[in-house]
């Protein structure tokens, strides 16, 4: 059995693939989280809540609808993109002109209302959604089993994360989105609805956190708590990668997951600090985080 660093080199790969796991989920939240804050100057401390919300509609689709993962897919983005809306026009945009403290505070009474209505109505213990008949199975890697589904999920969040990069950076609508949060008054004397986009922004960084949580339901426990516990982590790689950089967001999520699960074979004790440890170290050397600049 080979070996890097005394440690084997199949049980270093494994991890590596089960981080690219929760990289790829880190990618996809910190993602939506990084076009809200981008974009429109949010602290969005409600992201977690979107995306146990998605989690929870993949969950009442399957038991109580009868409806497929993939119907859960496409419902997930659209229903917790809509809410998202409803919040930014009837509560958000009153907090715009003022202290953006006071949209962070916020969306943080909001998480905890959220939370507290799905605990009333789902309980704490957590429930389960199956893996599709279409993604069921494993595969043989040589090093490990590596189950179907969780390919899919890495292959679908990077595409889904590449995908809204090149649309932001690359693309017309992208270059009107940035102009109407960076020179609203400007923008809409060339006759673009600014407050639209703002709306659309934050419905679709909602969306995308919906998205992740169908990713996962079938991984980890569906529960009211499954958001405010990954929350934190995903803040860390936003702050890590810089504020507001999509780029940033993206590559910072994936190359952590990667780091803890090399953790959890070095030092498994490290591996619930290893991302805190590295915001530490990279705030001390690029305060605006590796891709972020002054705002």
């Amino acid at each position: 059995m080979y070996e890097v660093f005394g440690y084997p080199v199949q049980a270093l790969a494994g991890q590596l693939l089960l981080g690219l796991v929760n990289g790829s989920f880190y990618a996809l939240l910190s993602l939506g989280l990084a076009i809200i804050f981008g974009m429109l100057g949010i602290v969005n401390f409600a992201h977690g809540v979107m995306f146990m919300i998605g989690a929870h509609v993949a969950y009442m689709a399957s038991s109580l609808l009868g409806l497929n993962y993939w119907a859960a897919l496409l419902l997930a983005p659209v229903i917790v993109g809509a809410l998202a809306i409803v919040v930014e026009q009837t509560l958000l945009r009153r907090l715009y002109k003022i202290d953006p403290l006071y949209n962070m505070l916020l969306t943080f009474g909001l998480a905890m209302v959220a939370e507290g209505l799905f605990r009333q109505f789902f309980g704490v213990s957590g429930h389960s959604v199956s893996v599709p008949s279409q993604l069921q199975g494993a595969t043989n890697l040589g090093f490990m089993v590596m189950p179907i589904y969780r390919v899919w999920v890495i292959l679908a969040s990077i595409t889904v994360c590449l995908v809204t990069w090149y649309a932001v950076e690359k693309t017309r609508f992208g270059s009107v989105l940035r102009a109407g949060t960076e020179n609203p008054v400007l923008t809409q004397a060339f006759g673009i609805n600014v407050p639209r986009i703002v709306m659309w922004t934050y419905g679709g960084g909602a969306a995308l956190a919906a998205l992740a949580g169908v990713f996962a339901s079938p991984i980890m426990q569906v529960t009211p708590l499954m958001g405010s516990n990954l929350l934190i982590i995903v803040f860390a790689v936003v702050v890590i990668g810089g504020m507001g950089s999509i780029l940033g967001s993206i590559l910072t999520g994936l190359v952590l997951g990667l780091l803890e699960g090399i953790a959890k074979v070095i030092y498994p004790e490290a591996a619930s600090i290893v991302v805190f440890l590295i915001m530490v170290v990279v705030l001390l050397v690029s305060p605006t985080g590796i891709f972020g600049k002054e705002r």
